[in-house]
């Protein structure tokens, strides 16, 4: 959405139910979120709110998909990002979520942007 004029930019689903299928089907229906999305200053869009194992990078003027990584537990959350001497990081806690009914977790991943 561009807060300035008011219109939507770009707009896709997002998500498969391959993780929730009795058998593995990487379909991007879309699927429910439960969190929202970090934008970076450089217009990299991240998102693991999908009831799907996944974190995803979008570039923000189109939407275009331009990274993914699968996660080893629901990410139901809403990433975060910091800086450490020059390097930064984008981190994803996956618990899980029992109204999803996704894999609970512990788990802390950190993930470094660039080189």
């Amino acid at each position: 959405m561009d807060l300035r004029t008011n219109t939507v930019v770009w707009r896709h689903r997002v998500g498969t139910i391959r993780d929730m299928a009795p058998v593995p089907i990487p379909l991007e229906l879309g699927v429910p979120m439960l969190g929202g999305p970090l934008v970076t200053a450089g217009g990299v869009v991240f998102l693991t709110s999908t009831m799907d194992y996944a974190i995803r990078a979008f570039d923000v003027t189109d939407g275009r998909l331009l990274w993914q990584d699968p996660l080893p537990a629901g990410g139901q959350s809403t990433p975060m990002s910091y800086e450490q001497g020059g390097r930064q990081y984008i981190v994803t806690v996956d618990g899980g979520h029992g109204s999803f009914g996704t894999r609970i977790g512990d788990y802390v991943r950190a993930y470094t942007l660039g080189d």
